[in-house]
């Protein structure tokens, strides 16, 4: 629950257009956007310019995103912004593609699969089309390509193949020589998302080998085991790269820890952020937002990104999962606890972040 006290409507208002927008050139937008919608400013604007079916619910968009995009590397992620009934949705995905192609045709790829319940993926599949315009976030993350060269070894579920395509890609035109292999679980044989190009990759990239395993198509599902990493030689010497659903994750962590291989060889990029068990019962409290002068009541685990978004700021944030650190803001008094770790933070002066940050007592934030 969050109640918010105004003390100013009229400094309120004027508190939100000076403090909450990096860029004043933003205010032109609405008349921008009606000339040439690639024109905007508070975002950057990228045009969609072909979709493919990858399978029966999952497509690739082609995106063309505005010159001054900054680019990317190999495993990164970006927001997008989508307004869906006029309100402006935004969403962490994983770029598909190469930064070859982007430097090459100014175009990268998103592929997404459609979820159960999902607003913008669902949205995205039955609505949008090819020229819309939609916003783009700048690149983060730290899933990267091994530098220098070291064998590796990829384990991947379901649409947790994106990141690792756009690696996978990297890795082959750069002549990547040292051992690459890809344990890819999917449902069915049906469900292996770019199937062409895996395939293709295999062909033309000697170091590289790819096993599919469809869990669903034998009596007994084939879920990663010892026995598909005994198939993997040298393993001991491979530096690890996971990504899929938390159970794929959880079990291949596992594996790995039981033969050796540490943390610091063992990198993994979620599709959603996992989140520490709180005690809601200590959290929640009176949150000052200091250079707006709005005071806030909160209860329970909402992150301070949620309770300033109900409260009507627009604080800057990326990811909403304590990855990309685009909401870091200075907390000058009071105590939160890590929605990710669970830790508490000091009581005085420090930098926080507010997309994983929930008050634990009365706090003041800088924004």
């Amino acid at each position: 629950m969050i109640s918010v006290l105004e003390k100013s409507p009229t400094l309120h208002w004027l508190g939100r257009q000076l403090f909450n927008r990096d860029d004043p050139a933003a205010f032109f937008d609405p008349l921008l956007e009606r000339i040439n919608p690639m024109w905007v400013q508070q975002y950057i604007p990228a045009r969609v310019s072909a979709i493919y079916n990858e399978t029966a619910d999952t497509k690739t968009f082609v995106l063309a995103p505005a010159k001054r995009w900054q680019g990317f590397e190999a495993g990164q992620h970006v927001n997008i912004g989508i307004d869906i009934d006029g309100i402006r949705r935004n969403r962490t995905f994983s770029l598909s593609s190469s930064p070859i192609q982007w430097r090459t045709d100014g175009t990268v790829t998103l592929t997404i699969k459609r979820l159960p319940g999902g607003l913008v993926t669902n949205w995205m599949h039955d609505h949008l089309e090819t020229g819309a315009v939609i916003g783009l976030g700048e690149a983060f993350g730290d899933f990267h390509v091994p530098e220098p060269q070291e064998p590796a070894l990829y384990i991947a579920g379901g649409s947790g193949i994106t990141p690792v395509l756009s690696q996978l890609e990297t890795m082959a035109a750069s002549d990547y020589r040292a051992p690459v292999t890809l344990l890819y679980f999917v449902r069915t044989q049906a469900d292996v998302i770019a199937a062409e190009k895996l395939h293709a990759l295999t062909g033309r990239w000697p170091a590289f080998t790819l096993k599919v395993y469809a869990t669903s198509e034998t009596e007994t599902p084939q879920f990663l085991s010892d026995q598909h990493l005994d198939e993997v030689p040298g393993l001991s010497a491979r530096r690890c790269y996971l990504c899929g659903p938390k159970g794929l994750m959880d079990l291949a962590n596992d594996l790995l820890y039981r033969r050796g291989i540490t943390d610091d060889r063992i990198h993994s990029t979620f599709f959603s952020a996992p989140a520490a068990n709180l005690d809601t019962d200590t959290l929640g409290g009176a949150v000052h937002f200091e250079r707006s002068n709005l005071d806030v009541s909160s209860e329970g685990d909402a992150v301070l990104l949620e309770i300033a978004e109900a409260a009507k700021l627009s604080p800057r944030y990326g990811c909403r999962m304590g990855i990309c650190h685009q909401c870091s803001c200075r907390k000058t008094s009071g105590t939160v606890v890590n929605r990710l770790t669970g830790k508490a933070s000091g009581p005085g002066e420090e930098t926080i972040q507010l997309c994983v940050s929930v008050p634990s007592g009365p706090v003041s934030i800088d924004i």
